[in-house]
């Protein structure tokens, strides 16, 4: 691991700066594992699929009709010579001039390079013989309504590539290929726990100075999306002792670790205090709002990765989304991911300070010209936690805009599978 993470100090550092010291973490690859294709959903692909057949494996009719081997002369009328069903095959080679009945995805015969569809047909039959006239004849060409073997995927050709998060379009590629089992990334154990003497669990009796935790939930929530193993720890109290033993113990069986509240230089924070004695603090200031302050470093022998998130439930989210989400993403082997930004029109002035990543919740829409717009969803307090449900996009304005005029564009990173 390369010390510049770690001879960080004090400095504040910008996203970029904070984003390119995780990079340098460079934590250890999760081990791979094979399992059902049944049950990879929204795992991650831990080597290249590769087709080990044509698809579609023969060439074959894209819709119901006749099969037929081009006549050398031009011609509307033609004798069957059988049917073929999908799921059979005709027994023989069409000659030029000859046809047979054919139904959508069922093999061409030998000989046959042109499909038409029934619509276009007129049966007819004649004791024991059957045949078929062509209506409108001139608007047949050679090779139509046809599917060549392969023409999706080629044999031997890379389907999917290591570090794809199977979605369900994949799971239905990878079943076309016949593949029953994949070899994935193993799910990320990840250990969270809460801080504050105040924070009571949903179901409790509230006391008079003490608020609920909604942080747990929301990282169980985001975890969870992302394909991750939870360990959830509870509640810890402001008590230096019980945060540094129970960092110590996670960090010795979890892939990460990540807890909210208690990491500013408040004197009842103790988690940063006890992360200086059970490992090493890289960071834990950064130019962006909401968000600070957030403490990165590793703990134990292991060098478990370890953030320290706000206590503010919005900070956490936020944070959770810019930070935390592409490490994990990269302990999965998704190493090229990059939030998806989008650019819109500001609907509304937008305050920012220079120097700093402003991340407001908004709302964006498209008008009738397929422009994309956004608007602030209210009051942008980083406890306010409505204004992330009412939200279906964070508005990021860079460090380098004080504020952003209503009707100047704006990039926006919409919320997507984990949100």
């Amino acid at each position: 691991m390369s010390l510049s993470c770690f001879e960080l100090g004090e400095r504040m550092l910008s996203i970029d700066e904070a984003l390119t010291a995780l990079r340098e973490l460079t934590p250890r690859a999760l081990e791979s594992e094979i399992i059902p294709l049944f049950s990879s959903l929204n795992r991650v692909l831990a080597e290249d699929a590769v087709s080990p057949i044509d698809v579609p494996q023969n060439t074959n009719a894209a819709m119901d009709g006749i099969a037929l081997s081009w006549p050398a002369s031009t011609q509307t009328r033609f004798a069957l010579q059988g049917d073929v069903l999908a799921g059979s095959c005709f027994e023989g080679r069409l000659e030029p001039g000859q046809a047979v009945t054919i139904t959508t995805g069922a093999p061409l015969p030998q000989g046959a390079d042109t499909v038409i569809m029934s619509e276009q047909l007129h049966m007819q039959e004649d004791g024991a013989s059957r045949w078929v006239e062509i209506a409108q004849a001139d608007r047949v060409q050679q090779g139509q309504n046809v599917r060549r073997a392969g023409e999706d995927i080629p044999r031997g050709t890379t389907a999917l590539e290591a570090g794809t998060r199977l979605n369900p379009q994949h799971l239905g590629l990878l079943a076309s290929l016949g593949m029953g089992e994949v070899r994935v990334a193993r799910c990320p154990r990840v250990a969270i726990f809460s801080t504050g003497d105040e924070v009571t669990a949903p179901g409790e009796v509230l006391p008079p100075a003490g608020i609920f935790d909604s942080n747990r939930f929301s990282l169980r929530g985001l975890l969870t999306r992302l394909g991750c193993e939870v360990v959830d720890l509870g509640i810890l109290k402001d008590d230096f002792v019980s945060i540094k033993n129970t960092l110590e113990t996670a960090a010795q069986t979890a892939d990460m670790v990540i807890t909210s509240g208690g990491v500013s230089v408040g004197q009842a924070d103790w988690t940063r205090k006890a992360l200086d004695d059970t490992g090493r603090l890289g960071f834990w200031r950064i130019a962006i709002r909401p968000g600070r302050p957030l403490a990165f470093g590793t703990l134990g022998e292991r060098n478990t990765p370890f953030f320290g998130l706000p206590g503010n439930p919005v900070a956490v989210m936020v944070t959770f989304l810019q930070f935390v989400q592409p490490l994990l993403r990269t302990l999965q082997g998704e190493h090229q991911w990059q939030p998806r930004r989008l650019t819109a029109i500001a609907d509304e002035p937008l305050k920012s300070r220079e120097g700093r990543v402003d991340f407001l919740r908004g709302i964006y829409r498209c008008d009738e010209q397929g422009r994309l717009h956004v608007s602030m969803t209210g009051r942008q307090g980083s406890g306010i936690l409505s204004s992330m449900t009412a939200a279906n996009c964070l508005i990021e304005i860079e460090a380098t805009r004080a504020e952003v005029a209503q009707g100047e564009t704006v990039t926006l990173q919409p919320f997507g599978e984990l949100t």
